[in-house]
């Protein structure tokens, strides 16, 4: 598969966001040529912010770092905690971890709950697009097939994403995908134990075939700061005769405001980098993503 995403390159974007999501503070202003560690920098002072909601100390979040009896391991397996990242070791300056990707403009944690790498999995599951005779339907322009996947409308800031969340810990990536995909998208939650049971079924049929690991890696989220920041593993689950995801109803659930399936192009506009993933996908299946008959990328 030629792959063109290079997820070094304008990496934060998204996690400058100003203000901060769900709150009304400001990120400090990093140039492009200041985002770099390399790059010295001695009037940075970025803003100091964590969530009320982090700080009230729930049991998916580390205490502040100055709190008694709270000694993490970073760059280790902390118990049950995953501190090691994707991307390599760290630094750690001061007691706090360092984004590995560069300057945020806030210190802290904001939303998220731990310290250094907060571990994510995102499920993109997909299917051919086809008519009523089942035939797959292609793209007038591009003459190659539509592809879709199940996406979620966030709660938080009502965009649309793959639906997905983060690792709990102790549990493997491939229980997370299967989690948050039956909660978010099929809402298991609110389901009876027959309904879990069949629901189970069909959801072992799919997640239990060969799959594709689009992405491993830092997410370039607007929740990241200067201390903390989203890793995901992106994989892949393709329904390629189209029967599996049949037999499951899409209903929204947990973080999810809506689902539904979504032609897969160049045109969608999704949460963080998901676009991104969403592209690999279409590369890796020879489904249609731009009206363009020049490639974009080269080997």
């Amino acid at each position: 598969m030629l792959n063109c995403y290079n997820p070094n390159e304008n990496v934060h974007n998204k996690a400058q966001t100003s203000p901060y999501p769900g709150s009304k503070v400001e990120r400090s202003k990093v140039p492009t040529d200041k985002v770099g560690w390399v790059v010295e920098w001695e009037d940075y002072k970025p803003v100091e912010y964590t969530a009320a909601s982090v700080l009230a100390g729930p049991t998916w979040a580390d205490p502040q770092i100055s709190a008694k009896n709270f000694s993490p391991k970073f760059n280790e397996k902390d118990g049950q905690v995953e501190r090691r990242s994707l991307s390599g070791l760290y630094e750690v300056e001061n007691g706090r971890p360092r984004n590995p990707s560069g300057r945020t403009g806030l210190v802290g944690r904001g939303l998220l709950g731990r310290w250094g790498p907060n571990h994510a999995a995102d499920p993109i599951i997909t299917r051919w697009k086809r008519d009523s005779s089942g035939n797959k339907i292609a793209h007038p322009i591009s003459g190659k097939n539509i592809l879709q996947f199940v996406a979620i409308k966030r709660k938080d800031c009502g965009e649309w994403a793959i639906p997905g969340g983060m690792v709990d810990p102790g549990e493997k990536i491939s229980a997370t995908l299967k989690r948050e995909f039956s909660e978010e998208a099929l809402n298991s939650l609110q389901k009876s134990r027959a309904e879990k049971e069949e629901m189970e079924k069909q959801m072992n049929r799919l997640f239990n075939q060969e799959h594709f690991v689009v992405y491993k890696g830092y997410v370039d989220d607007p929740r990241n700061t200067d201390n903390a920041w989203i890793e995901t593993e992106a994989v892949n689950y393709h329904d390629e005769p189209g029967e599996t995801m049949d037999n499951l109803l899409l209903e929204a659930g947990d973080d999810a405001g809506k689902v539904k399936w979504v032609d897969i192009s160049e045109k969608l506009k999704l949460y963080a980098n998901h676009g991104d993933f969403i592209k690999l996908v279409a590369e890796k299946w020879g489904a249609h993503w731009n009206e363009d008959p020049v490639p974009d990328c080269h080997k």
